[in-house]
């Protein structure tokens, strides 16, 4: 004997009771076998609103029952054949002309019984049985028609139907005696009481009707059939690749769906749990798939970790007080209040030092079990011995579960610290004592985030998340969003990281979503953004979140952010930058950063402050680290000078030069900020002091090619100026020339002292041929005398972006 149900959504319209009749077919060709339906989807919910609005004495319930009687005739119409047709509308307008007379006596007394509401709720398994059962006779399948409301008994409990098991197990074998058939079809969720009157098994009823069904008839499976191809380690509707258990414990199955896997109802199993016999979770729709096995003794896991469950709507109680200090009883006396108003405990912690106890219950539950324990313990309040029981709602509990976890070592630690490291604050901690589960209370707003932290932690493949926050969103910050877009795959495949862009910001706007911000629509949302104009908002967010692994990048040239680096260290968060600020202000500052990010053991990464993407500031650490000595450096370090001086040949004018080199972006907005070798000044002050030099920007000497009267006025002054004095700039470019020398903005480090200017190349040197917007540094050092050189592009925002992706990375 073989137990087959079908849920609501398997039964929800002609095509999937098609498929149904398909799997049965299949089923009885290999055993015996008990078909147990539910009513079709969203059916029992309807019943339930036709009873409570006839007893408001609203006549809707009469609209409500016509939509349920066209819903059920019109799968008449499309599923039974011609021949069973009138026989079966017959039938179900017969069943709805009894749902009518009852809810009309509701109607008139105005009131509803809970015999009645079960009686009412019970038409919904009658009508899809009556109908698959009909189906079954056009397709010439033999069959039995059972009431299950004469097989499965209850008594009255507590306000609770609970199943008398030894009546229960009788009526099933005297069914399997009287009728030698190879199909049996019930209705679930349907029972009756000692005197006859219909009773329903309540939430997941129509699983306890196949469970019960299963033991009585000693049958070898019970298979549930469903929407989802079997129990899966997480919701795939939170988690999108979840993964199908495909063999799982009768208990790791029953803590799962205690914390919200919706697969199967804990209670409705119990009998074939008690007796051994397995349970197949398979899918309706995908019957040819595995599913899951619920068994007594799985094989066992990697890990042994079985899935990730959730129960949302969650309330906290916190009993707190003095008086609870080494004196017995107040937890007995706490249980005791909350099982007389019938309010169901789902976890509990409780302090060493017994000063608080804190329990889980259901949200709807929270203010009567506040009316019931402060009456409890008026006294002790009014003594101030006790407070009074705060209630704290918004929460939910997430459960990781496995078999033996009290000795999987480290499972929890990796649980907790996975949450921790995305920013997760943990409200309550418990483990059950069937040593199968570990739960955490987090608020509901953080639960899908918290799933799918947990799920990647121990289902997910081993990539680091590097958490980004993203300012400036100009050229190069652009340019970054579209190398890491570009990269991905890259990345998460060959680098083993995974890179979640949960900030971005411009002067104006900034946009925030710590799970990651959707890379293509990024104009869009910053356009939308949240106010920065203050400048302290995007950073308080972003120390907030306190996510793990999180690195700030900086591609603005601004001071305020400069000057936020330390604030950034303290907060246990990484720095890759291209500002120059920081590294080229006072020494002092300079040291103080390096020795934060340092005491913090967090990076500092800022490669790109000189050459872009060239790797000018790693190569000398590493000459240092190798315990090589620097005696000297020549540089080109400005790519928009070099781009200006190697293009101008005296035809164009040399303002024309700089204004097509700040078309090209290779200059600053105001061009002078590069003429004026503030740039280059910067540059060579950090590459001293990363040769380990203190050096300060007014150390350095500076032979400049601009007097003051540039600096002067607007941008369009400055080219004004410029053009007015092109004689002067094709003087210097002559004289260069007849000597057979090029132009070169030029920075050096020598015997301890830096310079920058303007010089007259030959021929012979390395920098002669330097073109467009190409940098260069030579480097001579005791094992490098002949220079080691190192030449490419050292400006454009791909350039400096693709640095910045490597610090990243790095």
């Amino acid at each position: 004997m073989q137990v087959l149900k079908f849920g609501g959504t398997s039964v929800a319209d002609s095509i999937n009771i098609e498929k149904v009749i398909s799997i049965i077919k299949h089923a009885i060709e290999h055993d015996k076998t008990i078909v147990v339906a539910s009513a079709i989807s969203g059916c029992t919910d309807n019943l339930a609103l036709i009873g409570h609005t006839a007893a408001a004495h609203d006549k809707k319930y009469v609209e409500l029952i016509d939509k349920l009687e066209e819903r059920h005739l019109n799968l008449i119409d499309e599923l039974v054949s011609n021949e069973y047709k009138d026989e079966t509308f017959v039938t179900c307008k017969d069943i709805i002309k009894n749902l009518r007379d009852i809810a009309n006596g509701v109607y008139l007394i105005r009131e509803i019984s809970n015999h009645t509401i079960d009686l009412i709720m019970s038409f919904g398994e009658i009508l899809s049985t009556k109908i698959i059962s009909a189906k079954l006779n056009s397709v010439n399948i033999s069959h039995k028609w059972v009431d299950s409301g004469k097989i499965i008994r209850t008594e009255r409990h507590q306000s609770q139907n609970i199943v008398d098991a030894k009546t229960t197990n009788a009526n099933i074998k005297k069914m399997l005696s009287k009728n030698n058939c190879k199909l049996y079809l019930l209705p679930g969720f349907i029972a009756c009481d000692a005197e006859g009157r219909t009773t329903t098994l309540g939430r997941g009823g129509s699983d306890y009707t196949a469970s019960l069904l299963a033991v009585g008839s000693s049958a070898r499976v019970l298979e549930i059939w469903t929407d989802v191809t079997g129990m899966m380690t997480a919701d795939p509707r939170t988690v999108p690749d979840a993964k199908t258990i495909d063999n799982i414990s009768y208990k790791e199955a029953l803590e799962l769906s205690h914390f919200g896997a919706k697969v199967v109802y804990p209670p409705t199993i119990q009998p074939v749990v008690s007796k051994g016999i397995p349970i197949y979770v398979k899918n309706t729709f995908a019957p040819a798939e595995h599913g899951t096995l619920i068994e007594s003794n799985p094989p066992e896991t990697q890990g042994k970790i079985r899935g990730i469950s959730s129960s949302d709507r969650i309330a906290l109680l916190s009993m707190e007080g003095n008086g609870m200090v080494g004196i017995p009883g107040y937890s007995s006396r706490l249980f005791d209040t909350l099982a007389k108003n019938e309010i169901n405990i789902i976890l509990i912690t409780q302090a060493s030092s017994v000063h608080t106890m804190c329990v889980a219950i259901a949200e709807d539950s929270a203010e009567k079990a506040k009316i019931a324990v402060d009456d409890t313990f008026a006294y002790e309040i009014s003594l101030g011995k006790v407070e009074p029981l705060k209630v704290e709602k918004g929460f939910s509990i997430i459960s990781l579960v496995g078999n033996d976890m009290k000795n999987q070592s480290g499972a929890s630690g990796r649980m907790f610290d996975a949450l921790g490291r995305r920013g997760i604050n943990i409200r309550a901690i418990a483990q059950g004592s069937s040593e199968k589960n570990v739960s955490a209370v987090v608020a509901t707003t953080d639960v899908n985030d918290a799933i799918r932290t947990i799920h990647h932690e121990f289902f997910g493949e081993s990539k680091k998340t590097i958490n980004l926050f993203i300012a400036g969103y100009g050229s190069v910050g652009k340019q970054l969003i579209e190398i890491i877009k570009q990269q991905k795959q890259y990345i998460e495949t060959q680098k083993g990281q995974q890179i979640v862009v949960a900030g971005v910001s411009n002067s104006k706007k900034y946009i925030f979503n710590k799970t990651g911000i959707n890379l293509k629509t990024i104009d869009t949302e910053l356009a939308n953004g949240e106010d920065n104009s203050s400048g302290d908002d995007y950073f308080d967010r972003i120390f907030s979140c306190s996510l793990s692994n999180t690195i700030f990048v900086d591609c603005t040239a601004s001071k305020y952010i400069a000057a936020k680096y330390g604030d950034l260290f303290i907060n246990g968060i990484s720095v890759v930058t291209c500002n120059k600020i920081a590294c080229s202000s006072d020494f002092s500052n300079y040291k103080i950063l390096k020795e934060s990010a340092k005491k913090e053991k967090v990076s500092f990464k800022y490669e790109t402050t000189v050459g872009a993407a060239l790797p000018i500031i790693s190569t000398i650490n590493q000459i240092i680290n190798s315990g090589d000595k620097i005696h000297a450096c020549e540089a080109v370090l400005s790519g928009s000078l070099n781009f200006i001086l190697s293009h101008y040949d005296g035809k164009k004018p040399f303002a024309q030069i700089i204004r097509e080199a700040q078309n090209a972006g290779y200059t600053e907005p105001d061009p002078r900020i590069d003429l004026s070798g503030t740039d280059v000044l910067r540059k060579i002050t950090i590459l001293a002091r990363e040769c380990g030099l203190k050096t300060e920007q007014k150390d350095v000497k500076q032979k400049l090619f601009l007097a003051d009267e540039y600096f002067n006025g607007s941008v369009e002054d400055f080219y004004l100026i410029t053009q007015k004095n092109e004689p002067y700039f094709k003087k210097i470019y002559d004289e260069a020339n007849a000597e057979n020398k090029k132009l070169r903005f030029t920075a050096s480090i020598k015997d301890g002292k830096a310079k920058i200017c303007l010089e007259k190349i030959d021929s012979a040197h390395p920098f002669y041929n330097l073109d467009g917007t190409d940098n260069a540094a030579l480097l001579y050092t005791d094992f490098y005398q002949s220079p080691l050189r190192i030449q490419g592009a050292g400006a454009g925002a791909k350039q400096t972006a693709s640095g910045i992706l490597n610090d990243i990375l790095e």
